[in-house]
């Protein structure tokens, strides 16, 4: 048995000495030893040996050494078992993650490169459907750099066993040789260019994309539940059948390691990790300035800074804005008598209080995104999109997920619903002519949204801003997703309308929904999508807020629409 990595040091030596007696008669495969060079916790970390032997009778052993002062734990395994672990992850990937951390193949390694790709790429594409079910919007907006694979990859597992960060501190902090981490990338690398060739991703100008298949193919239950499972077993033997009782059994026999072990500072060392490179600083966001890391921790003060510093302005007030479910804030930012604004969104957990009223009004009918974090990963990602595809938005300039803030072009306009109360205290009709062709042109967006597979989620009228020139801008997008109930967009912006009818005024309540289904039916609506908005299950939820006579017209407009529709104004 040869070692044919050129290596030749007398640790080297020694444990392929003793390889070669553990194999005895049996055909070696490989032998794998971790490569812990360049950390500054080396001299404490014990070195990982796997030795791969075809048709091993124990199947697995664990033999604890010490060799020339250094802890060596080596590791026999069947060849079976160790591919099945590559390939399925048999035993969490207790053996096989020999080959996620820095290692060198003393025995075959043409073997040991080629199920390092195929670990590889089975990790990535683990890590991927956890991207798409954490973030089932903002995933198909991501733009992802290589390098996020191997520092995630490599800190799930020093999270489920923090004593491997030991070997591998200088590569989680940022400071490995550049060859070393281009070593270990290359197996990323090639796995990547095979999930390209398969076609669940893309790469674009260096950044991996996913497809819009594989993220919807990774929301299925199926992914889901499998996903989940591999949690526990991963866990278990990383700790049962990986490290633990290698060290256990070396210390007992070594005392005085086992007394240095106690005395070292391992877990203040550990505690460093608050120092290791962020994976998320290598996964990118589109804004209308550029892509933003989903690292970025800028505040409210520092993003007023960077605007004052770059825009030639020479003072910033930061003002408070409303918000209840959000807190809402206004920048103003001055140069001479010119004044830009940006506005400023936090999107806050939904405690149970504020929940509460939420989940009872909406109960049957629809449920809502609580989380901050969801909330605002749907307003950016269906933002942009929607911006892509020619839609009025207000830009997106800034994206702080760490501190939930979303930084946004201000729109100097009126909301829609100036317009319902101009129509429901209008006296002569031909004078809000004007409010009622807005109206419609704003069910034709609706219908244009939702044949992108889109629903918007909170469609009342003070979501829609149109400015002066008559440009319509569509807002608030944090309950927003695609695919989902189109009926409720459509429910909840008719029923919220006919909230600002008074008593009295069903005609208007009428000629209001007849105007916005018209333009949701000319604009490729699902004339089957708006009869069903007119059922009880949604009129009862806006009970509480609209009268029940403007309810029950704008209903029967629904339960009566046609595709030919047209408006019918007193």
């Amino acid at each position: 048995m040869q070692s044919t990595d050129g290596t030749n040091t007398e640790v080297n030596r020694q444990i392929l000495d003793f390889c070669n007696h553990l194999a005895g008669s049996c055909q070696t495969t490989a032998l794998a030893l971790s490569d812990s060079e360049g950390s500054r916790l080396n001299e404490k970390a014990a070195m990982m040996a796997l030795l791969i032997i075809k048709d091993f009778p124990p199947r697995l052993r664990s033999y604890p050494r010490t060799v020339e002062g250094k802890n060596v734990i080596l590791l026999a395994v069947d060849q079976w078992i160790f591919e099945r672990d590559v390939d399925r992850g048999f035993l969490g990937e207790a053996l096989a993650s020999v080959l996620v951390f820095p290692y060198k193949a003393c025995i075959n390694p043409d073997y040991l490169h080629q199920h390092e790709v195929l670990l590889k790429k089975r990790l990535i594409l683990e890590v991927l459907e956890n991207m798409a079910l954490s973030s089932p919007e903002l995933s198909y907006r991501m733009h992802i750099q290589p390098e996020y694979f191997m520092y995630e990859v490599m800190l799930n597992r020093v999270r489920l066993f923090p004593p491997q960060a030991f070997g591998v501190s200088h590569f989680l902090s940022g400071n490995a040789p550049p060859e070393k981490v281009e070593h270990l990338m290359q197996g990323y690398r090639e796995a990547l260019e095979q999930l390209v060739k398969s076609g669940q991703i893309r790469i674009e100008k260096g950044f991996i994309i996913m497809s819009d298949k594989f993220i919807a193919d990774s929301k299925s239950s199926r992914v889901r539940i499998v996903n989940i499972s591999k949690n526990a077993p991963r866990a278990l033997f990383s700790s049962v059948f990986g490290l633990v009782p290698q060290i256990v059994n070396f210390f007992t026999q070594n005392t005085e390691a086992f007394y240095k072990f106690q005395v070292f500072p391992w877990k203040r060392d550990l505690d460093s990790h608050r120092n290791f490179v962020n994976p998320q600083k290598y996964v990118f966001v589109p804004t209308s300035q550029g892509l933003v890391s989903l690292a970025d921790r800028a505040d409210i003060e520092a993003f007023a800074s960077k605007v004052l510093s770059e825009g030639g302005y020479d003072r910033i007030k930061v003002e408070e804005f409303g918000g209840f479910l959000n807190d809402l804030y206004l920048i103003r930012a001055y140069a001479g008598a010119q004044e830009k604004k940006i506005l400023v969104k936090r999107f806050k957990d939904w405690g149970s209080l504020k929940w509460f009223p939420l989940s009872i009004w909406s109960l049957g009918a629809r449920s809502f995104a609580v989380l901050g974090r969801t909330r605002l990963e749907r307003e950016q990602a269906i933002s942009e999109l929607l911006m892509q595809k020619g839609f009025n938005v207000p830009k997106i300039l800034h994206v702080s997920a760490s501190e939930r803030l979303v930084f946004m072009e201000y729109i100097e306009a009126e909301d829609l619903s100036h317009a319902v109360k101009r129509i429901a205290l209008a006296k002569d009709w031909q004078k809000v002519d004007k409010d009622f062709a807005t109206i419609t042109h704003v069910g034709e967006l609706y219908a244009r949204v939702h044949e992108l597979g889109v629903v918007l989620g909170d469609t009342k009228p003070e979501n829609v801003m149109v400015a002066p020139d008559g440009k319509i801008f569509l807002l608030d997008f944090e309950q927003a997703s695609r695919g989902g109930d189109r009926s409720w967009d459509i429910a909840e912006f008719l029923y919220f309308a006919g909230h600002y009818i008074p008593l009295n005024e069903e005609a208007k309540a009428e000629a209001i929904a007849r105007a916005f289904i018209s333009g949701y039916l000319s604009g490729g609506g699902d004339v089957a999508c708006v009869r069903r908005a007119g059922t009880q299950k949604y009129t009862r939820v806006f009970s509480i807020f609209t009268l029940p006579a403007m309810l029950r017209v704008m209903a029967d407009v629904c339960k009566k629409a046609v595709k030919d529709e047209n408006p019918k104004v007193p």
